[in-house]
């Protein structure tokens, strides 16, 4: 690692996010030196996708998670006169309340014509850390089924068990955050204005429901939807109809909620004459928003969902297959294709800041090299209390789960869906759950991922714990029938997207990223990482599109003028022996 000590950065990106890479990419591509480090062996920290055993793995690291202690001579011995010393933050505090319960048995059951028999009794509810595969002379012991001579036992449909998870771990791909991607939202028109879609595929999702009195039911958001409702009656339609049709060009009709745009959006659905019913489908469904939202805001969230109608699909979402941790590592290898550089367990230990001109010059890393830097990219968790101005953040509840079945069987049970809980209490926030198929790349055939996604108002178990078992089966009884849910993680991750670079005391030239936001889309993301860019270059486009591989001419290479046909390369070989003659 000696060649970083003589390298002089444009900008250092510490912990490789959604926002931080697409930063680093936009960089990378106009020209700039990049470096990324990253103290984790994973990119894309609290973005990340996991399989089943490296998640399992990270439960672990978050629990036995320990302050790094620094040795402040190693500081002092690199700092120069007119220099002074940010230390950053050692410890990520973004994930708390994580618990882990395992359904899945831990054996299969076996019958035999005359009785049944379990080859070990069924861990109905148990902490993971608690979990352990039997060894292997109690594996051999346990697997010897009791059978009668005369009848050999036949093997019953098998439920799938804790070891079937791990044995297949490698199939799964669960993400941290739960988002899907608006046709028309701004990573999309960023994948496609830079060129880095190549280096993903999508899939379409396919259903969008609603769980009204404990029924999950389709919510009509299309003409054709509403049309084919079976839960709307005739007059329902129309007024449903009349008032997305207004929607889309509202503001052209500023008469039509002038007196409502300090008023929340449930108002004027209420004004509007809309049942109950369809409050409901627009508010918690369509538009997506809480009770409390103003009524202009909800009027330009449904609009923008019925824009992205029809771009892909019949619904307005896509989703990456591999899930959604692919997208930060898309903008990442972009980013190395122009000369970027990464590094995994890498870590910053503290900023080098010029005195005159309180401006970074440099970090010091925990091998203790210096590096200079112009610009320095960092997400919040790594920032220190002592230079925040407010230390006042929101929580998302998080919940994931793998299931055996789905929320809605249909004729294809290979579809993506979103599922909208409306909240069981005013006060209380709406619960947002996406259903991942097997085809989506992120789950072993015959199960789904399920994620489960809120604001917070306790802990993450105490808020959607209820929801999984309103949806799912949970059995908790030895005996019982068997459980729906075969595994469920619960954890509150910390939301300091309404955080600013007024909310820090830092030199000008560290920005600050916020962490995944509670919203369904990427937008906020987006839209700081070009705030920041521009901050950076401010005359530099963002995000230029990437040439294709075939258009690149390397140093050296030229045009190819198109070689002689064979009718004239034999014409001038024949001139030539003629002239030769001659």
């Amino acid at each position: 690692w000696q060649w970083l000590l003589v390298t002089m950065l444009s900008v250092c990106v510490h912990f490789p996010g959604l926002t931080e890479s697409v930063i680093a990419a936009a960089c990378s591509r106009v020209g700039q030196s990049v470096l990324h480090l990253d103290r984790r062996n994973y990119y894309a920290g609290n973005w990340a996708s996991f399989t089943f055993n490296g998640l399992l793995s990270w439960i672990e690291e978050y629990k036995q998670k320990v302050q790094i202690t620094e040795s402040e001579q190693v500081w002092r011995s690199l700092i120069d006169e007119g220099e002074d010393v940010v230390p950053l933050s050692s410890v990520d505090s973004s994930i708390s309340n994580l618990e882990v319960f395992c359904y899945a048995r831990l054996a299969l059951i076996l019958l035999t014509t005359n009785t049944e028999h379990e080859v070990s009794e069924p861990e109905e509810e148990q902490h993971t850390s608690d979990i352990s595969e039997p060894s292997q002379s109690q594996e051999e012991k346990d697997s010897q089924p009791i059978s009668s001579p005369a009848d050999p036992p036949v093997e019953v449909e098998k439920k799938i068990t804790y070891q079937k998870l791990v044995k297949e771990g490698r199939r799964f791909n669960i993400d941290l955050v739960s988002k899907l991607m608006y046709s028309r939202g701004a990573l999309v028109d960023l994948l496609i204005k830079s060129n880095v879609s190549r280096y993903a595929e999508f899939k379409n999702i396919g259903h969008i429901l609603t769980c009204r009195n404990g029924k999950v039911e389709q919510v009509p958001c299309s003409r054709a939807d509403v049309f084919a409702s079976k839960q709307l009656t005739v007059v329902e339609k129309r007024m449903l109809m009349k008032f997305l049709t207004f929607c889309l060009d509202f503001e052209q009709h500023p008469e039509e909620y002038q007196d409502y745009t300090e008023k929340p959006f449930r108002e004027f659905l209420k004004n509007k004459k809309l049942t109950e019913n369809l409050q409901d489908f627009v508010l918690h469904s369509i538009a997506m928003v809480t009770q409390q939202t103003l009524t202009e805001e909800g009027l330009k969230a449904t609009q923008h969902f019925l824009r992205c109608l029809g771009r892909y699909g019949n619904t307005p979402f896509l989703f990456p297959l591999y899930g959604l941790g692919e997208i930060p590592q898309c903008f990442c290898r972009m980013c190395a294709v122009f000369g970027g550089i990464y590094c995994l367990r890498h870590s910053v230990q503290c900023l080098v800041v010029d005195k005159a001109s309180n401006k970074v010059k440099a970090v010091i890393d925990t091998r203790g090299q210096k590096i200079s830097c112009s610009h320095f990219v960092v997400e919040d968790s790594y920032i220190r209390d002592e230079q925040r101005q407010s230390t006042a953040y929101r929580q998302i509840s998080r919940a994931v789960l793998i299931t055996d079945r789905s929320v809605l069987p249909s004729e294809s049970d290979q579809q993506i869906s979103l599922v909208t809980i409306p909240p069981l209490e005013s006060s209380a926030p709406a619960v947002r759950m996406v259903e991942l198929c097997s085809s989506s790349m992120t789950c072993m055939p015959g199960t789904y991922l399920v994620h489960l996604t809120c604001s917070s108002s306790g802990t993450a178990q105490e808020d959607l714990a209820p929801v999984v078992s309103e949806l799912f089966h949970v059995s908790t009884i030895p005996g019982e029938e068997p459980s729906e849910v075969l595994w469920v993680m619960y954890f509150n991750m910390r939301d300091t997207s309404a955080l600013d670079s007024s909310s820090y005391s830092l030199p000008s030239n560290v920005h600050v990223c916020t962490g995944p936001d509670g919203s369904l889309g990427s937008d906020c993301s987006i839209k700081l990482a070009e705030s920041v860019f521009h901050h950076i270059l401010p005359d530099e486009e963002f995000c230029p599109p990437a040439p294709n591989p075939e258009d690149i001419i390397y140093d050296g290479d030229g045009p190819q003028a198109e070689g002689p046909g064979f009718d004239e390369s034999v014409n001038t070989e024949a001139e030539e022996e003629e002239s030769n003659q001659e």
